[in-house]
């Protein structure tokens, strides 16, 4: 339970860090942003849904959407 707080206190920490990045005029601030959603992605899916203890075709196949979904959103932008 103590991990899961501390999981959860990180995630808060991240989302008033970049909501601060954002209003921010810096040159790199997307990659900053993109970043920050990256970490609470995985954040999310390793430790609430609890995906450390699915299969290993699972972590892989959500491993390669972030990687893909991230590129194109780089990509796009």
């Amino acid at each position: 339970m103590k991990k899961l707080n501390i999981i959860l206190s990180v995630l808060i920490l991240l989302t008033v860090i970049a909501a601060v990045t954002s209003e921010l005029e810096m040159k790199y601030a997307v990659f900053a942003l993109i970043g920050f959603a990256i970490i609470k992605f995985i954040g999310v899916t390793f430790f609430f849904m609890d995906l450390r203890k699915a299969h290993t075709f699972w972590k892989v196949a959500i491993l390669i959407f972030l990687l893909i979904f991230t590129t194109s959103i780089l990509l796009i932008g």
